[in-house]
């Protein structure tokens, strides 16, 4: 797994404070921006998050590359809807041989490693087997309707594929890019960094959370799982239990962060 921080809003924070101190004044936008200074534009995007004015933090979007995450991975972060994404599509990408995610849980049991890398092993062999087949079918239906050897053997592959990745696993990999603005990402951030989140999706947001907050440690000062982010922890009986060891967690997380910019 790879995540990478491709664009971001340029000077993020003073973008929100600017948007923020707007709604409170009859100047033009060009005299509001010219006077926010670093320390003032702390000052502004800690008061939102203290008063809870969140739409101007909409103000700021982040673009991030990710790869060699699963395709379970992808059901579970497309739920975060107030995003954008660009995602490899099985339909057009010829997959044989595909690289597959592996759970730790997995790997640290022997037994249960050989049956799961057999069960990728059956499922590669099945998609070319299937994926050969159709387009062997294809090629000849496109030929007796005249297309030229090339253009048939183009048009079946993509049609053979399109079936045949019925047969891939959760565990096949993908690549995508991802937009959010502030105010999803800290919301992402509440519910995919808590201990309760699926280990995947938790360490990839883990990862974001240290991309973005090299560049914007005042918009993200305070995010991280809901007990950091409120002090509160929203999960009932289902709680960790473990407040003070994740709140150290991110401390450090960020603390790293910044040592790494």
């Amino acid at each position: 797994m790879k995540v990478y921080l491709l664009a971001h809003t340029e000077m993020p924070e003073k973008v929100v404070a600017g948007a923020a101190k707007l709604c409170y004044s009859d100047s033009g936008v060009e005299e509001l921006m010219e006077g926010l200074t670093d320390e003032n534009t702390r000052r502004f995007v800690r008061t939102l998050s203290e008063v809870g004015h969140e739409s101007p933090v909409e103000h700021a979007s982040f673009t991030f590359g990710i790869e060699g995450v699963s395709r379970s991975f992808l059901a579970q972060m497309t739920r975060h809807r107030l995003a954008s994404f660009s995602v490899q599509s099985q339909r057009y990408v010829r997959l044989d041989d595909f690289s597959y995610v592996t759970p730790p849980a997995i790997s640290d049991d022997p037994e249960a490693l050989k049956i799961y890398d057999e069960m990728m092993h059956r499922d590669a062999e099945a998609y070319e087997a299937i994926s050969d087949r159709l387009k062997e079918k294809y090629i000849q239906e496109y030929t007796e309707q005249g297309l030229t050897k090339k253009s048939a053997a183009s048009k079946a592959e993509k049609r053979a594929i399109e079936d045949a990745r019925f047969v891939l696993p959760n565990a096949c990999t993908t690549n995508m890019v991802m937009t959010m603005n502030v105010r999803e990402l800290r919301h992402l951030f509440m519910v995919r960094c808590c201990n309760r989140a699926q280990w995947e999706i938790h360490a990839v947001c883990d990862e974001i959370l240290k991309l973005v907050y090299k560049v914007a440690p005042t918009l993200f000062e305070a995010s991280g799982p809901s007990c950091v982010a409120t002090g509160k922890c929203p999960e009932g009986k289902m709680t960790c239990g473990k407040f003070a060891e994740v709140q150290e967690y991110y401390r450090k997380l960020k603390e790293e962060a910044l040592n790494e910019r």
